[in-house]
């Protein structure tokens, strides 16, 4: 689901508005937020990204505060390479965390992982997030629930200016198909595959903005 590897394909998507997203709380559906940390940032070097800090604070405290201000009805954090470390840099947030052990194999681990919770929590839906996306805002997830609740769309990707990024939403008729996925990927194939499925205009250039490498952090500062 990283968003700079193929903003192309948002045009196999149809791109929709939502004007209003404080229609997102007017709903009787369960939403849960799902953030995956638990990657071993690779690209990014030596260091653990998710702990480095922006503005004070480790990217991956910015993310989860996205997650937590919004209008979801909970957050499962997913995490695995260094995951005592994690836990503390989001202390304070009301969020269940959820330890895979399986993180090197790749990003469906992760989102298997947080499917399970998700099923747990009996959600009508899934936010999903990406830890290492620190300028995303919470209207913007609530405009993702917003198209959700009022456009009966199942599954759902923030855009910017027409291009395709994250977080995505997945309705729960979805969450099988999640749990199957494998490799290092989350459900952008599954999301091009719906019918009904759609971009979401967010005006909000943080859904495009995710942390691979310092150039990035250093983009941001």
């Amino acid at each position: 689901m990283n968003p700079a590897q193929d903003r192309s394909e948002c045009t196999s998507l149809p791109v929709m508005s939502v004007v209003d997203p404080d229609r997102a709380r007017e709903r009787d559906s369960t939403i849960w937020g799902l953030l995956l940390a638990a990657g071993t940032s690779n690209r990014y070097g030596t260091e653990n990204k998710l702990l480095e800090p922006i503005h004070g604070e480790p990217i991956i405290r910015h993310a989860t505060r996205a997650l937590v201000s919004s209008s979801v009805d909970g957050v499962t954090l997913v995490a695995g390479h260094q995951a005592d470390d994690i836990r503390t840099a989001v202390a304070g947030f009301d969020v269940e965390i959820r330890v895979n052990d399986n993180y090197e194999k790749g990003q469906s681990t992760s989102v298997r992982t947080g499917i399970e919770a998700m099923c747990e929590h009996e959600a009508d839906a899934a936010v999903i997030a990406l830890g290492d996306m620190p300028c995303i805002a919470s209207s913007t997830v609530d405009r993702l629930i917003t198209a959700y609740v009022t456009e009966n769309r199942p599954a759902l990707a923030a855009a910017y200016r027409g291009q395709r990024g994250n977080p995505v939403l997945f309705d729960a008729q979805f969450f099988d198909a999640l749990v199957d996925v494998t490799g290092d990927v989350g459900g952008r194939r599954l999301l091009l595959s719906v019918d009904d499925g759609a971009a979401v205009e967010t005006a909000d250039p943080g859904v495009l903005r995710d942390i691979d490498r310092p150039s990035d952090l250093r983009d941001l500062e």
